[in-house]
């Protein structure tokens, strides 16, 4: 059984991912400790709230050095989800301009409405359409269904990071992958079915 660090750093509803973790086989713990995430052979890295606040509490936590050792340097597999996915950018315009994990090269900027789109936040099921394969999304058809709630986006630089996009405001990146980091714009623990596969997914890689 895969143990999976679940980071607290004070913003997220930590409840649900670890309810979601365990049914899908994994064995969660919710932790902001390095010698916790030291000892887990997987790291969910989840989030909700704004991007400079999570960026403060994760440093004063100094949860991006441990985390950065384990992910980086032992090549840990890690999924970010919602604000998580946006952390690993190398910045953010959220609020301010802020600087963050910067694993995948990119810029997280506000969605822009369409003369089709024009609800902000985005709130509610939408498509998440494969630009390439993942083992993420194994068994998952393309076009599925999942739900977010987000009014910002990881703009990426290197195409090749895109796994997946959704036709909201003109379309935007909602799943990325870069060798064995992983980050998801919906959140899994409330996408049912899918989302669980997705869940177990991870925890099979």
């Amino acid at each position: 059984m895969n143990t999976v660090a679940i980071i607290d750093y004070g913003m997220c509803n930590l409840d649900s991912v670890r309810r979601a973790v365990e049914e899908c086989g994994g064995d969660p713990i919710v932790t902001d400790q390095a010698r916790d995430i030291e000892k887990a052979n997987r790291i969910i890295l989840p989030g909700v709230g704004a991007f400079p606040d999570a960026m403060h509490n994760i440093k004063a936590r100094s949860l991006d050095q441990i985390l950065g050792e384990q992910v980086i340097e032992q090549q840990i597999p890690l999924l970010g989800i919602c604000l998580g996915m946006q952390l690993l950018a190398t910045k953010s315009w959220e609020v301010h301009e802020c600087a963050g994990l910067g694993w995948i090269d990119g810029e997280v900027v506000r969605l822009q409405p369409t003369a089709q789109d024009r609800r902000i936040p985005h709130v509610g099921w939408n498509d998440v359409v494969y630009r390439r394969e993942s083992p993420l999304f194994r068994g998952i058809p393309s076009g599925k269904d999942f739900y977010m709630v987000h009014s910002y986006h990881l703009a990426c630089r290197n195409p090749a990071d895109v796994v997946a996009c959704t036709p909201y405001c003109g379309g935007f990146t909602s799943v990325v992958q870069r060798d064995w980091l992983f980050g998801v714009q919906f959140h899994p623990e409330k996408s049912q079915r899918v989302g669980f596969q997705v869940l177990k997914n991870f925890l099979a890689i």
